[in-house]
Order: C-alpha cells, then structure tokens, then sequence
C-alpha cells in the first residue's frame, strides 16, 4: 500500500488531510516542523515524525519508508520558496517516487484572464508578494524535477474554505469586531473548493499514473459569488450583510509604485550627487526628507470608510471561474462536498468553537 508523507500536518489543510487520508484506509505519516506541533495528529495514534522543511538531512530521515510526500507548507514568501529544493531533494534522497506540491490557483492572480488554465504564462512580477513566491516555487520545481529523480505533481486550488480556515474564521472575526467591509457587493467570482474536495485530489493524484509531471487547477463544482460565501456567515452571526460597508474598488490602492519624489530620490542624478556630498548634508537631506513624509500625510484628507486592500479588490471584482476540466479528465476528480454543505460544516464549525453562531 502507498505510504504518504504529509509536510505541515498540523496546518489546515494538512491537519484535514491526515484525517481523511487515515481514516478512508490510507497509510499516512504526518510530518510537523515542532513537536509540540504533534498532539493533533497523533490522536489517531499515527507514527509523527518531527522536522523542518528546510532541513534536507532531517526531513529525508523522516521520509524513510514513504512512497509520496505531500508538501502542504505555509509560511512567508521567503519561506514558500527556500522549502522547495530542500523538500525535493530530502525526497530524493529518501527514495520516496512521487512529490505533491500545493501550489495555488492565485499564480493566475486574484482576479484570472478569461481563459486562464494551467498552461497559461505565469508572471513573478503581479502586485502580490504571495502569487509571485508560488510562481517562482512552482519554476523551482520545475527545473530541480527535470533530472527525473522524483515525480511530481502540482495542485493548484482555488480559496480552500472550510472548518479552521482563514476565509471562514478571519471574515468571522471580522465581522464580530466591526471591521468587515466588503468591495463592490461582493458580487466577484469566488474561485472557492471546500477542503475535503481537494484532500479528494490529492489523494488521486498520489496514485494516477498519468498525474507524473502535471499540473492541476482545482475547484469546486459550483460557481459562488463571495457574496454567496460571505452572506451565509454574516447572517449565522446575526450580522446584516447588506448594511456592511461597500467599498469601491478604487479605493482599494494601487500596485506599489514610488511616488513623484520617490523616483526624483531613487535617480541616478541624484544618487550621484548625494553620494559625493559629506556626510552631515546627506543626513540632513534625509531629515528634510522624512518630514516631508510626515507633512504631507497630516496634510492628505481622510479615507472615508475602512481601508480597502488590493487583494479584496481584486478577488471581489473578479469576474472569471477558473476551468478544472483536466483534473477531471486526468484524475477522475469529482467533487465530493458541494458548496452549500462545505458552508453549512463551516458554519457548524464556527458554533463549535465558540462563535456567536444564532440558532
């Protein structure tokens, strides 16, 4: 039987991975980077192994035994893409055949082209510090894998909701401290899958013969709004979702561009000449500089309504369902959790945990 390494089982989608792997009768060896990181997979009295994604010699230890390994870890940019060639090699090093990378339908960007599928150009320069970290552990991948020591196989689900996750959790929070707002009425296409759908696809990719070297977009079978995801929650906390702020898009801000003086700073005219000029002018340039800044942001008038951040814009204003037509020609994938019963475990879950769920 396919013994299979599960890297960040403590996370989410690890964690819920674990549970359906182990419990539908496959061998599952969960892997945490602490072990006080182990007390939730160890309930089902498995075998958990301790070890750090970037540490090749301890974690290729770890994986003695597994036929698959399955890397489902988080963390920030730096982090997605400095754990790629570790894990990759650590596998290689361990015999393990085939390696499992949940990479993200957001390489698209939040809002994709009309169109976009797996073989459409990936760009590492879009405005989100996380798309362009995927897309580069993604190429990583891609080029570490082409000395066929390890399959592998990349997924790219869309917003993975569900019990424990942030997009139920988080927008819960929000909406109990008052700082849920919404962009043009949340009316985007909501790329959604519910969690156990893609612990579904994992599973057949760690055994399809034709899943070697391919990539995979993943998603539920329906195609909500963030309204539709949104509302139900808003209302199973008594909140009324039509009287939270509706923010435009355009006052969401731009990508990151220097601003007039910025780019007069960053000239090389300017470098020039301040670097040849003595130290307590450059200094005192710098002052003039900063308190600039700090003038002109008194001086700027107030936003009216909360701030509104470039990813909510972008996902709430799209207006395009990714295809998963391969994954389910390739893999046999086939949601197992419509949308409306992934919401109503979610919600269920929120109760569980303590939130103000009304009955």
């Amino acid at each position: 039987m396919t013994r299979i390494a599960i890297l960040g089982a403590n996370g989410f989608v690890g964690n819920r991975a674990v549970e359906m792997l182990h419990l539908s009768g496959r061998q599952v060896l969960p892997i945490v980077r602490r072990a006080s990181a182990a007390a939730l997979p160890r309930r089902f009295d498995l075998d958990v192994r301790v070890a750090d994604a970037g540490d090749r010699a301890t974690l290729a230890a770890a994986l003695r035994g597994c036929d698959v390994v399955v890397s489902a870890v988080a963390g920030d940019p730096q982090a997605i893409v400095g754990a790629v060639e570790p894990v990759y090699r650590a596998a290689q090093d361990a015999g393990v055949s085939r390696l499992i990378y949940l990479s993200s339908a957001s390489v698209h960007g939040q809002a994709p082209a009309a169109g976009a599928d797996e073989d459409s150009a990936l760009s590492d320069r879009q405005p989100m510090a996380y798309n362009n970290a995927k897309v580069r552990a993604e190429r990583l991948l891609a080029e570490l894998s082409r000395d066929g020591g390890v399959e592998t196989v990349v997924l790219r689900p869309g917003i993975v909701f569900g019990p424990r996750s942030q997009w139920v959790g988080g927008w819960a929070d929000e909406l109990l401290s008052g700082e849920a707002y919404v962009v043009a009425g949340a009316r985007g296409a909501c790329n959604s899958i519910y969690v156990d759908n893609l612990v579904h696809a994992i599973g057949l990719a760690a055994t399809s013969d034709r899943a070697a070297g391919r990539t995979y977009l993943l998603g539920d079978r329906e195609q909500p709004s963030w309204r539709d995801l949104y509302g139900p929650i808003a209302a199973a906390l008594g909140v009324d979702f039509d009287a939270l702020p509706d923010m435009p898009a355009s006052a969401a801000p731009g990508p990151a561009a220097p601003s007039r003086l910025e780019q007069l700073r960053r000239s090389p005219l300017v470098k020039g000449l301040a670097g040849g000029l003595p130290r307590p002018v450059r200094v005192g340039i710098g002052a003039g500089l900063k308190s600039y800044r700090a003038r002109a942001a008194l001086a700027a008038p107030a936003r009216a309504g909360p701030e509104v951040s470039l990813e909510r814009a972008l996902l709430q204003t799209g207006s395009v369902w990714i295809s998963w037509t391969r994954a389910e020609v390739e893999l046999g994938y086939v949601p197992v959790v419509s949308f409306g019963e992934g919401l109503r475990r979610s919600i269920a879950w929120l109760e569980s945990a303590g939130y103000p769920v009304v009955s």
